[in-house]
């Protein structure tokens, strides 16, 4: 992937590795042209599966958004933020994210759960 774009300027995800949390959820919005959404596709799925065989991996969704705009969002769910990382800075993943396309701009994101009583559980 040629192009990574922090969620929050302030805390790349490199700067959330060093975060102990158990477990947190990945957030990735991506965007890209239109043209380029069948290949995004077949990568996704290939790199999906990369991660779904590595430790402490609990499940994921990927979400398109409504409409024409190839926008899209996983949502992965980790043991932890070290499972994550390991499987973030992999050379084999780090290999498979290079064949996105172009266009492709990622933006991930950890997260934890909250809980809001009478709401939300944790």
């Amino acid at each position: 992937m040629s192009h990574f774009r922090p969620m929050d300027p302030t805390s790349p995800i490199d700067r959330q590795f060093g975060l102990e949390a158990s477990p947190v959820v990945l957030i990735n919005l991506f965007t890209l042209d239109k043209a380029d959404e069948s290949t995004f596709l077949e990568v996704w799925q290939d790199d999906a599966a990369f991660m779904k065989g590595r430790p402490g991996f609990i499940s994921t969704q990927l979400h398109r958004a409504l409409g024409e705009n190839p926008t899209y969002l996983n949502y992965a769910v980790w043991e932890s933020t070290a499972h994550f990382q390991a499987a973030f800075v992999h050379p084999e993943f780090r290999a498979k994210i290079s064949a996105y396309p172009s266009s492709a701009v990622a933006s991930p994101h950890l997260f934890q759960k909250v809980a809001v009583a009478g709401i939300c559980v944790a």
